[in-house]
């Protein structure tokens, strides 16, 4: 409208004379809006300027042309801002480019005017010149052309277009490649984004551990913009409110939510994402998030979470499918990292001894070992190095630039711990050396037996109540899982600061002494021994002690593995009258002095492995709760532990004594119908010696009375032994304790079918060298976890122990049982079987043929993670005809030594086979199979889980099931360079995609 006003006044000036262009410029003033105002006041300059004189017209006409451009280029460059987060049309475009030209235009004119003013002086002061003239009537026309610019963009480009919010923002940080230790990280995320099963992916561990890195390397990679169509993320930190992660979000999705509710920007979040396949990355997530208040809720476009954090809790409160641990880098990691990061002061002659040493100090966390390096590397020469060293050494005690900000992430963690019980149990963590694997049994023990477990009257309960604790500094990254089962470590960094908070309270004083390579060899001083509330000197080369320190506030000694420690002197423990831990095991003693008479407080006895032990004396320990006597000296039964009234958990073996005459047998049954209230018990024998027969039968009469047992591990000799322990135990009758039973003759008590379990509260039978089937087998089976049949003879079928026998087991291991020759006749039972089973391995079974016979029923199976066949002579199959598709939860797949296989899925047991069988496969070992061929005759299958193939002596295995859109998840082939040699590709992309992942066998 403003631009045809123009136009009128135009035409009024032009046409109409001066007298009708005034009364146009009247009439319009008087019908004019306010969206014509612009339009009368143009048309009223037009007039104006026509009435001007000549002499005043080029000051008058520059003026204005300034003032015209000023007021266009703000326009313009108020556009060009608005470019950046929204879209222009081609008519903007345009708009600007003009604009643009106009700018030149105008400068051109500056300079004409400003060269006209110097030529003014030497003119005539009498009339004006002809330049002077043309010049004012083109700055005229250039002030006409902006204006009409200036309304052109009010007309006719309108608002601008949003534009739409980038698919990644690529973040400042390292390229998974530049950094291995990280990469494999990503990949392993990556694979289980894109399994549809997986929608929250949880990434914990402790601080400076790397997760943010992993996180901004997941956002910067490529295969995730392939796989997304926008990626968030997030910094949520701990003073992030719900409001304000809300607003980030909406932010990010360019979405106008300034003046509406926190519920109606959660519309508009769900509005803009349910359409989408989003990825969100929230990084640094100190607590529980609903993420569906915020609007993000589970997508049908199979949208994805990750987030990273220090608590392992968080990812279980935010229902995430799937946690991972990140872990500390391994020696070989740090140690390249670290030579990078420190650059060329590493060539220093002789520092590569010293660089180990600090490197070993930061104990495999990146931002630690990148805080240190960057300290280094400005240390030119070895005697600044070594200075280095030392005080890293002596951190937290003195200040080292770089690393305050970790010790106060981890300090907040321990000051986070929601009470002082949690706290002391992770301080007394700190007795242990660095990375030592600590035993979590003995620990919960020592955490009992020092009062730190409160309200817990029973060693069930304590135990329970432990494992939460444990639970909990794991979560928190405080202990670290160890990859030894029911083991955890607490690193060196973390042990550092736990030493130094004990060293700060008046009433958990540590005293440690580090062992160092050549052993600690000489006991510490009086003072030291006197201050101590808890003492270790575990793992050194100590040979003597001294004769009676003082050490009035010393509940807690560690002694073991103290090899060369051979006598304690007789007035030792004169002075220790409140200690309630004593840990001697693996020691050189060969008795204990008279003095250990004064531990009333003592409450647990470690005394395991000291096999120069001939004497025990326990007199006065009549408050001992916990004794350890396994794989000592003592050639006796030790009759005098019936004293230890008050004694819980006893560990003990029979391998050096049996029962010599028949009065000992009353006495050994005795003994424990004494300990009434024993509520743990382990017994170890040497299975393959049959002179303890007697003691355990003995041994086994008296434990049955026993009415407050919990645990019990003990190796009946025959079955009778067993049938007679299950007839008189009253606790047997209503299940109330966890059992480890060995049947039978055989060479090891070990349990190895346990090793793939955490086997707190699990039931475990072992049975060897047995015969037929016997009914008391098969009743101990019916409340079994974990069973090992081996040797075994008389039964070609594990069924044959009954269905209902067998359905409750987690773990089955089958060894060395020549007469088996499937584990399940389908034909001769009428439901399903093994529906609890985990994990099978199937051993030295030569005459096995399949795993089942005839139909599968549903639900059989169904629950297998892990198979392992080795050394069975005459298996053909491994998969019979309808078994492979209630394998869904197989993970673990492993074959070795099984000649007469040809093929890992045989074609003419599985027709019609369905893609997306073995959906969770994740691991596919084939050893020595001279026969095998194929793992399935086609690349028909979709392997959406696979990860990891190990091949070796697969002579004729030439073809893979591959191509280059299944098994999208396989990161590693690993095989010698004959096989891969012999290998046979369909096409040359699916050779490159194999060759990268594969790695030549050691």
């Amino acid at each position: 409208m403003s631009s045809g006003w123009g136009d009128m006044f135009e035409a009024a000036a032009s046409g109409l004379g001066l007298a009708a262009a005034s009364a146009v410029g009247t009439a319009a003033s008087a019908v004019c809006t306010a969206a014509g105002e612009e339009a009368y006041n143009y048309g009223k300059n037009i007039v104006n300027n026509m009435r001007r004189k000549p002499d005043n017209d080029l000051e008058d006409n520059h003026k204005r042309l300034k003032e015209k451009a000023k007021k266009l280029y703000a326009r313009r460059d108020n556009i060009l801002a608005q470019t950046k987060t929204k879209l222009v049309n081609q008519v903007c475009e345009a708009w600007i480019s003009r604009v643009m030209k106009s700018e030149e235009e105008v400068r051109e004119l500056e300079i004409k005017y400003n060269d006209e003013k110097s030529n003014k002086k030497r003119r005539s002061q009498h009339g004006s010149s002809k330049s002077r003239t043309d010049l004012s009537n083109i700055i005229a026309e250039k002030c006409d052309e902006l204006h009409n610019l200036w309304l052109q963009e009010k007309s006719k480009i309108g608002i601008l277009v949003e534009k739409l919010p980038e698919r990644v923002i690529i973040m400042h940080g390292p390229k998974p490649e530049d950094k291995p230790f990280l990469h494999s990280t990503v990949e392993e995320i990556l694979g289980h984004l894109r399994d549809k099963n997986v929608k929250r992916i949880g990434l914990w561990g402790m601080p400076g551990i790397g997760k943010t890195t992993i996180m901004k390397s997941l956002n910067n990679y490529e295969d995730t913009a392939k796989m997304f169509d926008i990626v968030i993320w997030v910094t949520v930190s701990k003073d992030l409110s719900l409001e304000k992660l809300q607003h980030k979000i909406a932010d990010r999705l360019k979405l106008n939510v300034e003046g509406i509710t926190e519920p109606e920007i959660a519309q508009q979040i769900w509005r803009e994402l349910k359409s989408k396949r989003y990825l969100l990355l929230l990084d640094e997530v100190w607590d529980f998030l609903d993420l569906s208040l915020i609007g993000m809720y589970e997508s049908e476009m199979d949208s994805k979470v990750v987030l990273a954090t220090r608590y392992l809790h968080v990812c279980s409160d935010m229902d995430t499918h799937l946690e991972l641990n990140v872990p500390r880098l391994s020696e070989a990691d740090a140690w390249n990292m670290f030579k990078v990061k420190v650059g060329r002061n590493f060539n220093i002659p002789n520092v590569e001894p010293i660089a180990k040493e600090v490197v070993i100090e930061c104990a495999g966390l990146p931002l630690l070992i990148d805080k240190v390096a960057s300290n280094f590397r400005r240390r030119d020469n070895i005697h600044l190095w070594r200075d280095g060293l030392r005080s890293l050494r002596r951190w937290p005690s003195i200040k080292i630039q770089g690393i305050g900000e970790l010790i106060e992430c981890l300090e907040f963690c321990y000051e986070n711990l929601k009470d002082e019980v949690q706290k002391d149990c992770f301080l007394y963590c700190a007795l242990y050396t660095e990375d030592y694997e600590i035993y979590t049994d003995p620990l919960l023990e020592c955490w009992t037996v020092e009062g730190f477990i409160h309200d817990a009257s029973e060693f069930r309960v304590a135990r329970g109540i432990g494992h939460s604790i444990l639970k909990e500094l794991i979560s928190v990254s405080l202990l670290e899982k160890s990859e030894k089962m029911n083991h955890v470590r607490m690193n060196k960094v973390i042990r550092t600061m736990a030493l130094n908070i004990s060293s700060r309270r008046c009433n958990f004083n540590i005293l440690v002494k580090p062992h160092g390579a050549g052993g600690l060899q000489e006991a510490p001083d009086e003072v030291e021994w006197k201050q101590a509330n808890r003492i270790s000197l575990m793992d050194s080369k100590l040979g003597t002690l001294p004769e009676m320190p003082d050490c009035n506030k010393l509940s807690t000694l560690f002694l073991q593995r103290n090899w060369e420690l051979k006598e304690i002197p007789d007035l030792f423990f004169r002075y220790m009258q409140y200690l309630r831990v004593l840990d001697l095991h693996g020691t050189g003693i060969m008795l204990l002095p008279s003095t250990i008479s004064v531990l009333k407080c003592l409450r647990a006895l470690y005394l395991h492995s000291c096999i120069f032990l001939v004497e025990l004396h326990l007199n006065g320990l009549e408050h001992l709760e916990v004794l350890d006597i396994r794989d000592t000296g003592l050639n006796h039964f030790p009759i005098q532990i019936r004293h230890l009234i008050r004694l819980k958990c006893l560990r003990m073996s029979l391998s050096n004594f049996g029962i010599r005459h028949s009065s000992d047998v009353e006495s050994c049954r005795n003994v424990f119908s004494s300990l009434y209230l024993l509520e743990e018990l382990q017994i170890i024998v040497d299975s393959n010696n049959q002179s303890w027969e007697l003691t355990v039968k003995a041994i086994s009469e008296g434990v049955a009375t026993l009415m407050h047992l919990t645990s019990l591990s003990i190796c009946f000799p025959t079955v009778d032994c067993l049938k007679s322990f299950i007839s008189t135990s009253q606790l047997w009758k209503v299940c109330c304790f966890t059992f480890q039973f060995s049947v039978g003759y055989h060479d090891t008590a070990l349990y190895k079918i346990l090793g793939c379990f955490e086997y707190q509260n699990m039931n475990c039978l072992k049975f060897a060298n047995g015969e037929g089937v016997d009914p008391i087998i098969s009743e101990v089976l019916l409340k079994t976890h974990a069973f090992e049949l081996i040797g075994h003879k008389g039964a070609s079928r594990l069924s044959d122990f009954g269905v209902d026998s067998i359905n409750k087991m987690r773990g089955c291991l089958i060894e060395g049982c020549n007469e088996i020759e499937t584990i399940v006749d389908g034909n001769s039972i009428t439901g399903s079987a093994l529906i609890c089973l985990e994990k099978m391995l199937i051993n030295n079974v030569p005459n096995l043929k399949t795993i089942w016979k005839g139909p599968v029923h549903y639900g059989s199976l169904s629950q297998l993670e892990t198979l392992t066949l080795c050394k069975c002579l005459k298996l053909k199959m491994i998969f019979s005809s309808g078994m492979i598709k209630e394998l869904s939860k197989l993970q673990h797949l492993e074959v070795e030594e099984c000649p007469e296989i040809e093929e890992i899925i045989t074609e003419s047991e599985n027709i019609g086979l369905e893609p997306d069988v073995l959906p969770r496969l994740k691991m596919l070992v084939l050893s020595n199979l001279p026969r095998v061929k194929g793992i399935w005759t086609s690349d028909s299958l979709k392997w959406p889980s696979l990860e990891r193939i190990k091949i070796s002596m697969c002579q004729i295995l030439t073809k893979l099931p591959f191509n280059n859109e299944n098994a999208i998840n396989l990161r590693c082939i690993e095989a010698d360079q004959s096989w891969w040699s012999a290998l046979e590709c369909q096409d040359d992309a699916i050779q490159q995609r194999l060759r990268s992942i594969w790695f030549q066998s050691p």
